[in-house]
């Protein structure tokens, strides 16, 4: 996320660190057992055994308040206090109808959607599909009894008592499920989807780049339109996990638009930019604790070896001139705004600007839950070693640098008085969405059957049948239509 965090760093008033006298948790609970104060027993039902100890897993401590009540730490991300938010773990040894309050109590923002009704999903071994805790047993306050930091507890009652109960941040997105996603990708043997290592990871992890075009209708004669994409440069953003799968799948589907879309344009995709971290269970950092996303001007080989092997190839694309790289398109989660929306860059000459405005507000018409308000062009300091601008000022007047946000909780669509919460499905239903303005973005409508646009079914986005005029309602002429031209949603 881009979004200055210094501001949001809860200070310690006692120590005056910034590390809300956490800065000793380095490592995750291991298969923690947490009894009462004093007892020598065997463990029974009841004591709960608490783990962070996988990929992903984030828990630095616990401690026993009562029965009913637990404080929890997050673990700082590695070589790095500063940032604790991401939190991901499980609970066994529950007993049936137990109830416990469990209590977050060592944030290192103070601005959340936990002030606006988000809430932490859960899933457990006999419900494998994650969902939000009701955002009724969620609270977020300033806590007396830990120096007016803001903690966030929420209600939970154990209905199983064979289960293991997992909770999490968001919805978890882990390296080794990129992989799985990846490796089944390549068993398809899709002639337009090339996958190739670009790099290693400090603890040797693979950096992946996906290259998805029709090589056979590229006109060699002509130049060659390039999108570049990257995603999880911040670790605990997982929700860009799923909006960059979702325009992966987009991309190699059967759908018209991806057909077309492939014919006429280059996509290059590094899904992972920051593999130790998501490991690790990181929030910002990389392994050695390093925001990548403020070292785009002078990564190191050895010490942020991801990021200077992606701007190699980019800086070695941009002078190529067989090919113009007209876009590049980080994704981001945010953790204090709804709706999905955009960072772009400023500009002095306002024919540019304009036309940097273009994709967002194609973008606002094809997703109902993309806001085209929300989206700011901004050019603070702070922001100057991100890759948006970092590149915005490397590559020529006809590239377009964006950061793409989306809310970790929800969004709100034209006309509605409730927020939706997001799930995984949406997430990447936005993803597709963005793989599909870049159709109208290159006004490729036309080569279309009818020269009518083919859209994606609208009806997978919850609410946005309610949207007026954003051109993806659908009747049930449409389907028809859609139906007996064979087109595959």
């Amino acid at each position: 996320m881009e979004r200055k965090m210094e501001e949001n760093t809860v200070r310690d008033v006692e120590t005056g660190s910034e590390t809300g006298g956490e800065d000793a948790l380095v490592g995750n609970v291991n298969k923690l057992m947490v009894s009462p104060p004093g007892y020598s027993g065997g463990p029974r039902k009841g004591h709960l055994l608490f783990d962070a100890c996988f990929e992903s897993g984030n828990l630095g401590r616990v401690d026993y308040i009562s029965e009913f009540e637990f404080d929890l730490f997050i673990r700082p991300d590695t070589c790095n206090p500063r940032f604790r938010v991401w939190f991901n773990f499980t609970v066994e040894n529950v007993r049936e109808t137990q109830r416990v309050i469990f209590n977050v109590v060592n944030f290192s923002k103070t601005k959340s959607l936990y002030r606006d009704g988000m809430s932490p999903v859960v899933k457990s071994t006999s419900r494998p599909k994650w969902y939000r805790l009701p955002a009724k047993n969620v609270y977020y306050y300033r806590c007396p009894d830990h120096r007016r930091n803001y903690v966030m507890s929420f209600a939970f009652c154990f209905d199983r008592e064979d289960d293991v109960y997992h909770f999490a941040y968001c919805y978890p997105y882990t390296y080794s499920r990129l992989q799985h996603y990846l490796a089944s990708l390549e068993r398809r043997n899709l002639p337009y989807l090339q996958r190739e290592q670009l790099g290693l990871s400090v603890q040797q992890r693979r950096l992946d780049l996906l290259t998805i075009t029709n090589t056979e209708h590229l006109d060699p004669e002509r130049e060659k339109k390039l999108v570049f994409l990257t995603s999880r440069v911040h670790p605990g953003e997982s929700p860009a996990s799923f909006i960059c799968q979702g325009v992966i799948d987009f991309l190699v589907s059967q759908h018209p638009v991806a057909q077309i879309l492939r014919d006429h344009v280059i996509f290059k995709i590094v899904p992972m930019l920051n593999p130790d971290g998501v490991y690790l269970g990181n929030y910002r950092c990389s392994l050695m604790g390093f925001d990548l996303n403020r070292h785009w001007q002078d990564p190191s080989p050895w010490a942020q070896p991801t990021l200077h092997a992606v701007k190699q190839l980019i800086v070695q694309m941009n002078q190529d001139p067989r090919v113009s790289l007209e876009f590049y398109i980080d994704v981001h989660a945010h953790s204090t705004m709804l709706n999905g929306f955009m960072y772009g860059n400023v500009f002095e000459d306002e024919e540019r600007v304009q036309r940097q405005a273009v994709f967002p507000r194609l973008l606002c018409q094809n997703a109902p839950d993309f806001s085209f308000s929300n989206t700011s062009f901004n050019k603070d300091m702070v922001k100057a070693g991100t890759g948006r601008r970092f590149l915005g000022g490397l590559l020529d007047d006809t590239s377009y640098c964006y950061t793409l946000e989306v809310s970790f909780y929800s969004y709100m669509t034209a006309g509605g008085t409730a927020p939706v919460p997001y799930t995984e499905e949406t997430y990447t239903k936005l993803g597709r969405n963005v793989a599909r303005t870049f159709l109208d973005y290159y006004k490729l409508n036309n080569l279309i059957k009818d020269n009518r646009p083919i859209h994606i079914q609208s009806s997978e986005v919850a609410g946005n049948g309610n949207r007026k005029g954003n051109g993806v309602g659908r009747d049930a002429a449409d389907r028809e239509r859609e139906k007996s031209q064979g087109v595959r949603h």
